[in-house]
């Protein structure tokens, strides 16, 4: 632990920390930008495999949603888990959209150095490195290849990246390039010192014309040239190869520390399109130019939250979850020569103008990651919500996972959320009338799900059980449909998001019916047992019934994790329990029993079941999504400083900015946005409305520059390891006695000032006005 003082708003020059680079110092709304970019570790999380995630991320070399990331490779080309810290050899830098090894990569392909003799197959041509010669940053990465004495480097655009290879003294230098399997092309074009191609390799989610154009311009001439074909067959002095999995080998005469320059760059829409990309977001720059601009797109980011504290592991941790929290969803669309948007659809095929986004799983995001851009990035968020307009239009249904287009995966009809958090809190600036009717069609049909040709559903679009869902009240346990409770349970909070946008457009009749479905919850709570329990047709809760049970009527988790999933009522889940000193003591109860569990469902261990046995922390499951809001639920039981106790030792103990940093999936920046607002003071527990409930703020002071360019302050006196509780709060110098701040007060900027101690204070925040919304009592948002 260090003891010095972070002061990350002061104006001076760069605090050498670690690899800090020079930089020109530009304005922000706010004040001068600050080297903030320094305190980010991109290794965080990629210590990690199949049966233990400690975050299961790579190192992501790109820029804020850049459309294309780059990472080095050390597994195998297909492989979800391309980069593994604990592994030692580089098998080459490869662009990559992976958003989750689950999901896995698609259009991807590299580039390696090799020197000596020629060694081209992925397994021969991996070279020894070491973490002491790496250095991985979001706007830069560097790796000695020590098998060759030859060092990669490379930084990235949006649409593009710089590569920088330096080689030893020797007759024999060669860089590769891999157009990877599932269907390649290269094409060397010597006289243009260039390569060009494409790749088609995915893993679902795409239309039979997907291709992946790329460009490559180097700035040395080809000595040889040679291409490979299928099955890694040799084709010497060739240019040209097409198939399956082919690639191209350009050669050089090198003096020891000569540098050869490759541009890069790709298109989803056309070869043209590739080298536009090239030409407009490259172009003559250098490699540092590249670099500098690449860092300028960081530092203006994470210079809209500025942190002061003495404890530099916090701010690294912090600044480390916030460069995760801005990488997904990505751009997915592209500007043609006249600075058009366009977009190659990942649903139909066809290059259509506006925007897209994609590489998202709703299921995770919703609860955190888009409140967020809701509060920092309105006007992203209203892009976003335009290329789900798009989506829809496109292939008639709403995302709920897509990459790039729909996937099947996860459950839920989790874009009403997204949409309805944007709505509620005044985003504007796309077509609602289409959005809502979007929504509708996922509340009212199953008609028209893409099924294949067993009739099974593909994908997670739509809701599984809709019918059922509509008659019943419930998705029943018995009719073959997995993980019916939690569907009816995330079914029923969708509803309520629906109701929020429909009384915004004053439709009074689907507002009421909406909120109505939106108590379905109630049908799956057994008294009996004092848990959520999946129900059978004829009514009857299912049985046997262990509420350890993972999976089942649950996903990825049990009922003691998925009960809580009442985000618009908790109020509601309080009287069905028996009133808020049960309730408290029910969530008392899921930290302080063993960490038991029922993976029979399974037939083995998941992950997610492993995470949260290890902690220490009964069958609080922090590593997966459902449970994550939890914590802030004694806030609604008058009980605010169990809360601010649990958050801050979560904080503590689950979070570091290593590559064993997360206690589960990071998931698209889901649990790093849990850290981002909890270390701000306030969580997003009910989205869809514009409260967010307090928690224990993490830093003596951290400054936020909205996108209007107000500014919010939030100050934490007293605030230290120990001093975990609130004494009291103010904002804009007013006492503030509840225990949630809205939405559009954050937005106006001002002063929310905090004291904290060591010791509970049982009396701020425990009156019924103090307590957050629930639908059953509250009217308002």
């Amino acid at each position: 632990m260090h003891s010095f003082k972070v002061i990350l708003k002061i104006v001076v020059g760069c605090i050498i920390l670690s690899s800090c680079q020079p930089q020109a110092k530009v304005e922000t709304p706010a004040t001068l930008e600050k080297d903030l970019v320094q305190y980010v570790n991109p290794l965080m999380g990629t210590d990690s495999r199949f049966d233990l995630s400690n975050g299961n991320t790579y190192p992501a070399i790109a820029t804020p949603w850049g459309m294309n990331f780059w990472t080095p490779m050390t597994s195998k080309m297909g492989d979800g888990w391309t980069y593994k810290y604990d592994e030692n050899k580089i098998r080459g830098i490869k662009q990559t959209h992976q958003p989750s090894p689950w999901i896995n990569d698609y259009a991807a392909f590299s580039l390696m150095a090799v020197t000596g003799s020629l060694k081209y197959q992925e397994d021969e041509r991996a070279s020894w490195f070491s973490h002491k010669a790496e250095v991985a940053q979001p706007h830069y990465y560097s790796v000695y290849l020590a098998d060759y004495d030859a060092t990669v480097e490379v930084s990235p655009t949006e649409r593009a990246a710089h590569f920088r290879f330096t080689f030893p003294d020797t007759d024999s230098s060669h860089i590769l390039l891999d157009g990877f399997f599932r269907g390649s092309k290269v094409k060397v074009i010597p006289a243009e010192r260039k390569i060009i191609g494409y790749c088609r390799n995915n893993s679902g989610g795409v239309p039979g014309n997907f291709h992946n154009y790329f460009v490559a311009e180097f700035d040395k001439d080809f000595e040889w040239v040679h291409t490979w074909q299928d099955g890694w067959k040799l084709q010497s002095n060739t240019v040209e190869n097409q198939g399956d999995h082919v690639g191209a080998i350009v050669g050089f005469k090198t003096q020891r520390g000569e540098q050869v320059h490759v541009k890069v760059a790709s298109s989803f829409i056309s070869p043209e399109q590739a080298q536009l990309n090239l030409d407009r977001e490259i172009g003559a720059d250098s490699f540092e130019d590249t670099r500098s601009k690449a860092l300028q797109a960081w530092q203006q980011e994470l210079n809209r939250i500025k942190v002061e504290d003495d404890n530099i592991d916090n701010v690294r941790t912090f600044y480390s979850c916030l460069y995760r929290l801005l990488l997904f969803p990505r751009k997915f669309y592209e500007m043609d020569s006249d600075g058009n948007i366009m977009h190659y659809s990942p649903y139909n095929g066809e290059v259509l103008p506006g925007y897209m986004f994609t590489d998202n799983g709703f299921w995770d995001t919703f609860r955190a990651v888009f409140p967020f851009f809701t509060l920092m990035y309105p006007q992203l968020n209203a892009q976003i919500m335009e290329g789900l307009v798009n989506t829809y239009k496109e292939s008639g249904w709403l995302p709920e996972w897509a990459s790039p287009g729909h996937r099947q995966s996860m459950i839920g009809s989790n874009s009403a959320i997204n949409i309805a958090d944007a709505y509620v809190k005044g985003i504007r600036g796309y077509d609602i009338e289409t959005l809502y009717e979007a929504m509708l069609k996922n509340a009212t049909t199953s008609e028209g799900r893409p099924v294949n040709r067993e009739g099974n559903v593909i994908t997670s679009v739509g809701r599984e059980g809709i019918e059922h869902y509509n008659e019943l009240g419930y998705v029943p346990y018995d009719v073959g449909i997995h993980e019916n409770a939690a569907r009816t349970l995330e079914y029923a909070f969708a509803d309520f998001a629906i109701s929020q946008v429909a009384s915004e457009l004053d439709k009074p009749g689907d507002m009421a019916a909406f909120r109505e479905r939106s108590r379905n919850y109630r049908h799956l709570f057994d008294k009996e047992s004092g848990w959520m329990r999946g129900k059978n047709k004829d009514g009857n809760f299912q049985s046997p019934f262990n509420p350890l049970k993972w999976g089942d009527a649950f996903t990825e988790g049990n009922s003691l994790h998925y009960t809580w999933s009442v985000f618009h009522d908790i109020q509601g889940l309080i009287g069905l329990m028996g009133g808020e000193e049960v309730f408290a003591q029910k969530l008392d109860a899921v930290f302080e029993m063993p960490p038991d569990f029922d993976d029979s469902y399974y037939g083995f261990t998941i992950h997610e079941i492993r995470e949260m046995q290890i902690v220490n922390m009964g069958n609080y499951a922090h590593g997966n999504q459902p449970i994550q809001h939890m914590i802030y639920l004694y806030n609604y039981a008058a009980q605010p400083w169990k809360a601010q106790q649990k958050i801050r030792e979560i904080m503590d103990v689950l979070y570091a900015p290593q590559p064993d940093g997360y206690c589960g999936d990071e998931d698209n920046g889901q649990t790093s946005a849990w850290y981002v607002f909890s270390a701000l003071g306030f969580y997003p527990v009910t989205p869809a409305t514009t409260q967010y409930v307090i928690g224990s703020p993490l830093f003596e002071k951290v400054t936020l520059t909205m996108e209007n360019g107000k500014t919010l302050v939030i100050k934490a006196n007293m605030n230290n390891a120990k001093n975990v509780f609130i004494e009291s709060v103010k904002f804009n110098g007013q006492a503030h006695d509840h225990t949630w701040v809205d939405h559009h007060d954050l937005q106006k900027g001002g002063v929310l000032e905090f004291t904290m101690t060591d010791s509970p204070n049982k009396n701020w925040g425990t009156n019924k006005s103090s307590i957050p919304f629930s639908m059953s009592n509250h009217k308002d948002k």
